[in-house]
């Protein structure tokens, strides 16, 4: 079942790839993290995000 309602569209992409990742042991961490959640390291990436041309 896809989605059309480009809301919902924003909102599933926002949980999908607004989130930090960690260099060390390559968890995903929430967009508000300071450190990781796994390994407590504070070597933390935004996720790549693929852009539409």
């Amino acid at each position: 079942m896809p989605l059309r309602d480009p809301v919902k569209i924003a909102i599933a992409q926002a949980r999908r790839l607004k989130v930090k990742i960690c260099r060390e042991c390559g968890a995903r961490n929430a967009p508000t993290a300071k450190k990781c959640r796994r390994c407590k390291s504070k070597n933390l990436r935004w996720k790549r995000i693929e852009r539409k041309r």
